[in-house]
């Protein structure tokens, strides 16, 4: 029995291996640069939604390992090179990546490690937003592309995937301007009309996104909140 599960288990391996080297999407990530190919998930809802734009501060939260902060600044030093006001090849907005786990430096990218929920890293959030003469500074957009180590159990990460949510949607409230936006990753199945109904509660506009860089199988999808109530 055993050695019949990791026969299954390395079938299973072998599979996926194969499936993600063959995905146009990580051949495109490769020849473009980016370090995964999550980049065309916020790449297609950006071109449907609109949601970065020129002169906005935006955060990334859980970033690493920093494909949604690289494609974030590719599109602002695009608004950027319109703009005779902002230096050659320099972004047109603030990026700021927060995560636990470590990130390799991106070019124009603040990163802070650690919890976004402690006072240290909430300092240095409000000291990369601080704009001389500003009153009332906010953040424009948040982007979560955080997911929980799964564990197989639907009860359990639903819960996990729950809490995540919550998360991303305190950090929201606390930071983001009243014409923001946020945008999480999450996962159809247990929980995920809690979390829609819970948004609702907070934004005007919800609506949910399933890019087609997100696999046809994957419970994977996405959810859009904007304008605070």
């Amino acid at each position: 029995m055993f050695f019949k599960n990791n026969v299954s288990k390395n079938k299973f391996n072998k599979d996926w291996l194969q499936d993600h080297l063959n995905d146009p999407y990580v051949k495109m990530a490769q020849r473009e640069g980016y370090r995964a190919r999550a980049a065309y998930k916020l790449k297609e809802i950006d071109e449907q939604d609109h949601l970065i734009k020129a002169g906005m501060t935006i955060v990334d939260l859980g970033s690493a390992p920093g494909s949604w902060s690289q494609f974030v600044r590719n599109r602002l030093v695009e608004f950027g090179q319109k703009n005779p006001q902002i230096e050659s090849g320099k972004p047109h907005g603030k990026i700021i990546a927060i995560d636990l786990l470590e990130m390799e430096p991106i070019a124009d990218v603040t990163f802070l490690l650690g919890d976004f929920r402690e006072t240290h890293v909430v300092t240095e959030l409000e000291r990369a937003i601080f704009q001389e003469g500003v009153e009332n500074q906010k953040v424009d957009l948040v982007l979560s592309d955080m997911a929980p180590n799964l564990s197989g159990v639907a009860m359990a990460d639903a819960a996990r995937m729950g809490h995540l949510a919550e998360l991303a949607l305190e950090f929201a409230q606390l930071h983001l301007h009243k014409d923001g936006a946020l945008l999480i990753k999450c996962f159809h199945g247990s929980g995920y009309s809690q979390i829609v109904e819970t948004f609702k509660k907070v934004f005007k506009v919800v609506a949910p996104r399933k890019p087609g860089a997100s696999r046809t199988r994957s419970a994977e999808t996405f959810l859009l909140g904007r304008f605070l109530k």
